[in-house]
């Protein structure tokens, strides 16, 4: 029979991944507790959170989720990273900071529901952020109303400068 701490440890783990938008595995073995404690820090700030869980239990409440192969991911220190408010923050800011921390390796992650490995998260972390995109959006749905309103404007623009040239040749 299952201990009550490890059952609700797995029902945490599940009830996280349901509600994040992207989960990041990660080996943090080598990193010092500072490091680890800013790292943690930084993902806090993102609006994701870092969770060291023991390997079985993340296989028994990825197996009830019905994740496969993710199984595979699960070998020696492995911490969750779970990105609540943006699908592109966490794996972009584990990306840059695994450039920093040379012991921090990303193992994969879960993105829309699918099993990635590591090459997929980074694939994921190149990719702009969501104010980024929204803003070139804007900035091409602009352009043809700035354009139009231009060629609108030039024959009016052309009629007062023709006015002002016929005003100082009659003063």
């Amino acid at each position: 029979m299952a201990r009550p701490e490890k059952v609700a440890a797995v029902e945490e783990i599940k009830d996280k991944m349901g509600r994040a938008k992207v989960v990041v595995l990660a080996d943090f073995s080598g990193i010092s507790v500072l490091k680890f404690a800013n790292l943690r820090r930084a993902l806090s700030k993102e609006g994701s959170e870092c969770k060291v869980f023991k390997n079985k239990l993340i296989a028994i409440a990825t197996k009830e989720e019905k994740l496969e192969g993710l199984a595979d991911l699960l070998s020696g220190s492995t911490a969750l990273i779970f990105g609540y408010e943006d699908e592109i923050a966490a794996p972009k800011l584990l990306a840059k900071l695994a450039k920093d921390i040379k012991e921090l390796k990303i193992k994969g992650g879960i993105i829309a529901g699918k099993v990635v490995g590591p090459e997929g998260v980074k694939e994921i972390a190149t990719l702009p952020s969501f104010e980024e995109l929204l803003a070139k959006l804007m900035g091409s749905m602009k352009s043809p109303i700035s354009g139009f309103v231009n060629v609108a404007s030039g024959p009016i623009r052309g009629f007062i400068t023709a006015l002002d040239q016929v005003a100082k040749q009659k003063a």
